[in-house]
């Protein structure tokens, strides 16, 4: 990640002098984001470019990270499950330790008279703005895909959001009833940070070949956090089936989130998968976070899959497309808004196994197919998901409510 100037030759000097113009009106507000971890998953992929790009650029932007218990975690875990469609047994003693948690935090997290807006991601760190003397706007911004929640948790949760002057979610069909005002906002990448810059063939081979990944056959990867909702073991399937047409190879790269107790479980099964599977010699299971790993990986990759069942947005499908790879994933969540069918990649419903191995292995058969896919999808990402499109997202929605200060 570089200073803004550096991002000019990617998104042209109008872009950037748009951003510098709105942070011109904001330069002695003080914004602050809530959010419950530092990596893993996509909220953390995005505030760690953000909040450093807009300090850079003259906005000071500052960031709080929840923290709670293995206990608080495994229920906000529960929570996150829920508002995709998972039952939950909601009991009283869930909802007192998520909201002590809460209160807790708020003891020794100073937020008032300093901040002129406060910013909250997802379920965790929701019931903050009871704690405080609200003197300034509150943002509710949930990545979660809420297009079919759990009605009981979402009920209880919206007693909160209903405090919130704004909510925003990623796609339209998540709006909900509500008396705030909704807005759609789209994620985005960086493509200066580390998982997303360009690097040499040589850097490439350097860090697959330091993790045992051999470029003698097509890879196929999946690059996720060990999450249910990732669906590993029908990656696995699909990957089986398209191995008895084509020789390759299979990667699943992923780690865990601070906030997600269930990642090791989920591992424990993907990893029993793997040694049960005929091909086992051509499959990778790889735990640990790196970046640069990611960005070999992707860039090295026939193909990439992303067989979610549930997604908010999906930044991995943006970040597959923005190197040239094309993605097979799920049309579920917000990888619609990612991939358009047959343009940049395929999309196929969740249990259509036989169609993401049809897709896969016409991907793997035909370079030249893999190639214009390529470069639609880089050209797409471009002009569609990239951080300072975000930025002049959030400084449009900022001046709407710091203009009235």
């Amino acid at each position: 990640m570089g200073n803004l100037k550096e991002y000019e030759k990617i998104v042209g000097k109008d872009v950037l002098a748009e951003i510098q113009t709105k942070v011109k009106k904001l330069r002695h507000k003080h914004i602050v984001s809530i959010s419950s971890t530092y990596q893993g998953g996509g909220v953390a992929e995005i505030l760690n470019s953000i909040v450093i790009l807009f300090n850079r650029a003259g906005l000071d932007f500052g960031w709080r990270i929840l923290h709670g218990s293995h206990d608080f975690f495994k229920i906000t875990k529960k929570f996150h499950n829920a508002l995709q469609g998972q039952k939950i047994h909601l009991t009283q003693k869930k909802k007192n330790i998520y909201y002590e948690t809460n209160k807790r935090f708020s003891e020794f997290t100073h937020i008032g008279t300093y901040h002129d807006l406060v910013v909250v991601h997802d379920p965790q760190p929701l019931p903050m703005i009871d704690f405080y003397k609200k003197k300034q706007p509150w943002i509710f911004r949930c990545h979660i895909d809420l297009s079919q929640p759990n009605l009981e948790v979402w009920n209880y949760l919206k007693k909160f959001i209903k405090k919130y002057d704004h909510f925003i979610v990623t796609k339209e069909n998540y709006k909900k009833k509500l008396r705030i005002p909704q807005l759609v906002m789209r994620p985005a990448i960086d493509p200066l940070s580390i998982k997303n810059r360009q690097v040499s063939d040589r850097t490439i081979t350097k860090y697959l070949s330091g993790h045992d990944i051999k470029q003698d056959k097509p890879i196929i990867s999946q690059i996720s956090r060990f999450d249910r909702w990732k669906d590993h073991t029908g990656t696995i399937r699909i990957f089986e089936s398209v191995r008895k047409k084509v020789n390759c190879q299979l990667v699943l790269l992923g780690s865990f989130a601070s906030d997600d107790p269930e990642g090791q479980k989920i591992y424990g099964q993907i990893k029993k998968k793997v040694e049960k599977s005929n091909y086992k010699k051509d499959i990778k299971l790889l735990l640990l976070h790196s970046d640069i790993l990611v960005n070999c990986l992707q860039r090295a990759s026939a193909v990439v899959f992303q067989k979610s069942l549930k997604e908010g947005f999906g930044l991995t499908v943006s970040e597959a497309l923005y190197k040239g790879t094309p993605v097979v994933a799920s049309n579920v969540g917000g990888i619609p808004l990612q991939i358009i069918n047959g343009m940049n990649g395929f999309i196929h419903e969740p249990k259509d196994f036989k169609g993401f191995v049809a897709s896969t292995i016409k991907l793997l058969k035909d370079e030249n197919l893999r190639t214009q896919l390529g470069k639609r999808g880089k050209e797409y990402v471009r002009d569609n998901f990239l951080i300072t499109r975000l930025m002049l997202d959030w400084l449009n929605l900022f001046g709407v409510y710091l203009a009235k200060k």
